[in-house]
């Protein structure tokens, strides 16, 4: 006892301490949890259930061994205590029982809800992703710029090109979170009227673009990405695909759309990238913005919850591919040094916020 009041610290401190830690430790099941929830299709069950569902009729629904439904009974416990399910009352044979229903959370998880974003939990917590983490200590000592590099020899972009499963199913995540774009085509329709055209600058098969396509007929979009994400892809009379590097060469246009493009680059290259826009700009009469959908960290506003799983990307994005995500203030040193005059946020995207660009 003679040591921790040396330190200052109390008994009562101590203990919170060690509650702090091994929530840390433990919380990896949280994670694990939400992906098996995902591949068991709890949601799909409830939804199409019609109504809240009983422990009993969820194990027979989800096909699994009798001896773990009290097993199932944790796991929905669980659930309902973090928001992702909830629990409400049902009567059956003259008798309540408790039963499990949907949330806005767990209705994003059904698969046939045109918001799906089972992809992305599924994908970000694959296997190769969260393995690699394992070995976050060795890559610090390392000389490799990026933990993918530790652990697998190869830069991320590299391994993807190498690996067409894992490429695949990267490609859905990304159009799994573009498909929630159609949300804020719905609120901000005044960003896009009056726009001619837009670029979907590393916009891979083009989600977002035939949104705004369909959307904005009037509007001419064009998808500018590397061959193997754009080619043999469908196009219409007001989307195009075209084949190129971003970092070499962006066509003109009204508008240059970037959705969570930024946080896969450090700084240099993010800069090359937008002084590409503001080249397109100027050979386009001034006449142009940049739109970006993307995270903005933000501690003195934001909640704690919210501020930890932007600084959780954070730590994601930068150890795996070298990229970060940014505070305004690195935002706006970014746009005034890539020679853009003004700019407005709008945290209106759930935890990526809206940027335009002015020139």
């Amino acid at each position: 006892m003679g040591d921790i009041e040396n330190q200052g610290v109390t008994l009562r401190e101590m203990f919170e301490g060690q509650v702090h830690l091994k929530k840390g430790v433990i919380k990896i099941l949280s994670s694990m949890s939400l992906k098996c929830a995902v591949e068991l299709g709890i949601a799909d069950v409830i939804h199409s259930h019609g109504r809240p569902i009983t422990l009993s009729e969820l194990a027979s629904a989800l096909n699994i061994q009798p001896t773990k439904t009290r097993s199932l009974f944790h796991f929905m416990r669980l659930f309902v205590h973090v928001g992702l399910f909830l629990k409400t009352k049902v009567v059956n044979h003259n008798e309540q029982e408790e039963a499990y229903g949907l949330t806005p959370t767990s209705t994003l998880l059904i698969k046939d809800n045109s918001y799906c974003l089972s992809p992305l939990v599924t994908g970000l917590l694959d296997q190769d992703f969260v393995s690699s983490f394992q070995y976050l200590s060795s890559w610090f000592k390392a000389n490799d710029l990026t933990l993918w590099e530790t652990v697998r020899g190869l830069k991320f972009w590299d391994y993807l090109n190498q690996n067409p499963g894992l490429s695949q199913q990267f490609n859905q995540v990304i159009e799994s979170d573009s498909v929630m774009a159609t949300l804020l085509v719905k609120d901000c329709r005044p960003i896009f009227q009056g726009l001619r055209s837009m670029v979907d600058v590393g916009g891979g098969t083009g989600a977002f673009a035939r949104i705004i396509s369909e959307a904005f007929p009037g509007i001419k979009c064009t998808v500018l990405d590397l061959p193997h994400a754009v080619t043999d892809m469908p196009q219409t009379d007001n989307l195009k695909y075209i084949e190129g590097d971003m970092f070499q060469f962006i066509p003109p246009s009204d508008a240059f759309f970037f959705k969570t493009v930024f946080h896969f680059f450090d700084d240099e290259d993010c800069l090359k990238l937008l002084k590409k826009c503001r080249e397109a700009i100027a050979s386009n009469g001034e006449r142009g913005k940049v739109l970006i959908i993307d995270i903005v960290i933000d501690e003195k506003e934001d909640d704690r919850e919210l501020t930890e799983s932007k600084l959780l990307f954070d730590i994601f994005m930068n150890f795996n591919v070298g990229g970060k995500e940014r505070t305004e203030q690195e935002w706006g040193s970014l746009f005034v040094n890539a020679g853009f005059t003004h700019y407005k946020i709008a945290p209106i995207f759930g935890i990526k916020s809206l940027i335009e660009v002015y020139p």
